[in-house]
């Protein structure tokens, strides 16, 4: 599975309700895992980003929808990056 750096942002929205946040990331948990994926990290961070989270899905497809129905709650924000593990990297770096 390869793995996503999503760094979200609340909106105004998610921000007037950030009490619901704890069931909110628990939907979210699910809709990943239904999806074929699973929630590795969730870090509350303080900066510019308020949540960074680490994921594993099949494809970038699956984590597209993902971050679509997450976005469309009104929630949150999502910058969301495919990442490359220590291994997948040293391999990559071997063909060059």
């Amino acid at each position: 599975m390869a793995t996503y750096v999503s760094l979200i942002n609340y909106t105004d929205q998610g921000i007037r309700n950030v009490k619901e946040s704890p069931k909110r990331v628990d939907a979210a948990r699910k809709l990943l895992k239904d999806l074929g994926g699973e929630l590795k990290a969730f870090y509350l961070t303080m900066g510019t980003y308020d949540i960074v989270t680490v994921a594993e899905a099949p494809n970038d497809e699956t984590v597209a929808k993902f971050v679509l129905v997450l976005a469309s709650g009104g929630n949150v924000r999502t910058l969301t990056m495919k990442a490359f593990t220590e291994p997948e990297y040293r391999k990559l770096i071997s063909t060059l």
